[in-house]
Parts: C-alpha cells; sequence; structure tokens
C-alpha cells in the first residue's frame, strides 16, 4: 500500500470533482490519501478571506456554508501534523534556499517523513525539492 498526500491544489480540484483526479482516486483506493495540516491551514485562511470579503449577509452566509460543507469533506480525510521531524526536516530544506515556499516546503517535509509521495500540479515547485516524489494526477 502507498501514501499519497495531496497538496492544496490538487484538494481543491478533488473538492470540485476535476474528472481526471476523481478517477485517479478511484485507481488508488487501496491506498492511503491523506493531507497535511499546511493544506487544511491554507484551506482555512481561504474561508477566513472569504468571509472579510463578503459583503452582505447573502454572501457571507453563503461563504460559512462551503466553509462548513469543506471541514465536512477533511474530516474523512487523514491528516498528518507538522511534527517535530518534519519541522527539522522543514529547517533543513530553507537552508538548501531551493527557491520554494515555505508552506511547500512543510508540505514536502511532512510528506517525506512520512513517506508519502506528494500529488500535485505544482511541478515547478516540487521538482526542487531533492528526494522528493511527486505525482500530477490531473493530467
Amino acid at each position: 500500500m502507498s501514501l499519497y498526500v495531496f497538496d492544496t491544489d490538487h484538494l481543491s480540484l478533488y473538492q470540485a470533482g476535476h474528472t481526471r483526479v476523481l478517477l485517479n482516486v478511484m485507481k488508488h483506493m487501496q491506498d492511503q490519501l491523506a493531507l497535511s495540516i499546511i493544506t487544511v491551514e491554507e484551506l482555512l485562511n481561504g474561508w477566513q478571506t472569504a468571509l472579510r470579503k463578503a459583503r452582505d449577509d447573502v454572501r457571507r452566509a453563503e461563504a460559512y456554508r462551503r466553509m462548513a460543507l469543506a471541514v465536512e469533506d477533511l474530516s474523512g480525510w487523514a491528516i498528518f501534523p507538522f511534527a517535530l521531524p518534519a519541522m527539522a526536516r522543514h529547517a533543513s530544506l530553507l537552508r538548501q534556499r531551493l527557491n520554494v515556499g515555505s508552506n511547500d516546503l512543510k508540505i514536502a517535509a511532512i510528506a517525506m517523513e512520512s513517506g508519502g509521495t506528494i500529488v500535485t500540479r505544482n511541478a515547478r515547485d516540487f521538482s526542487r525539492i531533492p528526494g522528493l516524489i511527486w505525482e500530477d494526477w490531473s493530467v
């Protein structure tokens, strides 16, 4: 059994019903599919931003409704924390000056510490991280 850790972009595609991503999820039902807590943090920060930008109660209510659905959807996923070993790996990756954003490095560190493969469209950044295995399920 393999472990696949979804990046935020692929979680969004999955939630939107992207056909290729859904087909790949179905192909990997015997594998473990997971998220990092960083992906959860990014998702919730996005909803917080949507709530702050809502100009009226109708938009605010819709944002809250969609946020509740997103949280319910997250409850079906294994979520890996940003534990001390991942923090140490993150610090090591930062010292390498890979020109990759800190959250992506955190997600990579969590996946590497758990022995997982990142599922992402972000080849530009994740391909710069030595030793990281990644796949794009959207193509």
